[in-house]
């Protein structure tokens, strides 16, 4: 019986600015469904594996696929060869991905409501309708459904970023990309925003990729955690092994620094 294609694959990626090199030769799967977890010290080359994923950056060497199919490349004219996709087939493969920054980037001159709406209209080409009663119901799911037609601004952190979650979510990702969600959000803001984020985890199919360092969410949302240093993968295990009992010195020493 054929095995499933991984949600999401590294083929011996590497990724370069000029002399330094953030990710080596990173081989990396996901599989569809799974959550896993990216942890490491800054400039380990965490976020870079999600900036790659949105396309806002391209690979130095090697290819990344998703559902099975090349995404950062595409077949080329000769038979059996790829080369770097182009930005029209970019911009139809990404539409599968869903991405929350560490900075809401909402619309200020835009409603709760609209600024939810507003892709799902103009991208995936639903009616307005549509595209709004989908949006109401994850604005209740995310505790916002009494604030659709609030101004961000009128919002606090954690109320911005969870519109963002569900502006996200709108998209009707298959893989939801997290990059330190809570990093920008004042200290008692937090929970509310991991909260929300437990329940999409737990309550759909999608795949998650997160980079994060509030270890706790991380042991209760991932199937797997992995630890980045210098742009490899030094260690990978279940969340709660990982984290309880980790294998390697670099891991231990990162999770004495944070916890």
């Amino acid at each position: 019986m054929p095995t499933e294609d991984p949600a999401v694959r590294f083929e011996r990626v590497t990724k370069r600015y000029g002399d330094h090199t953030v990710l080596d030769a990173l081989d990396l799967e996901v599989g569809r469904g799974e959550r896993v977890t990216l942890i490491g010290p800054s400039g380990s080359g965490k976020t870079t594996i999600l900036r790659l994923l949105m396309t806002l950056e391209r690979v130095s060497d090697g290819v990344i696929h998703v559902d099975g199919e090349p995404y950062s490349h595409m077949p080329g004219r000769k038979p059996g060869t790829l080369v770097p996709a182009s930005e029209r087939r970019l911009a139809e493969r990404r539409r599968r991905i869903g991405m929350v920054f560490q900075q809401f980037n909402l619309f200020p001159h835009m409603s709760v409501l609209e600024n939810v709406v507003e892709a799902p209209v103009h991208v995936l080409g639903e009616s307005r309708e549509e595209a709004e009663r989908t949006a109401r119901d994850l604005l209740d799911l995310v505790g916002l459904g009494d604030k659709v037609d609030a101004r961000p601004t009128r919002l606090s952190g954690g109320q911005q970023q969870r519109v963002a979650i569900a502006r996200a979510l709108a998209m009707r990702p298959g893989i939801l990309l997290l990059d330190e969600v809570t990093s920008a959000l004042d200290p008692e803001l937090v929970a509310e925003v991991l909260d929300v984020l437990r329940d999409v985890a737990r309550g759909t199919d999608i795949t998650l990729l997160c980079v994060t360092h509030e270890m706790g969410f991380a042991r209760d949302v991932s199937d797997r955690i992995l630890m980045f240093d210098r742009g490899r993968v030094v260690e990978s295990g279940p969340a709660s092994e990982l984290l309880e009992s980790p294998a390697h010195e670099r891991t231990r020493a990162f999770l004495g620094a944070v916890r």
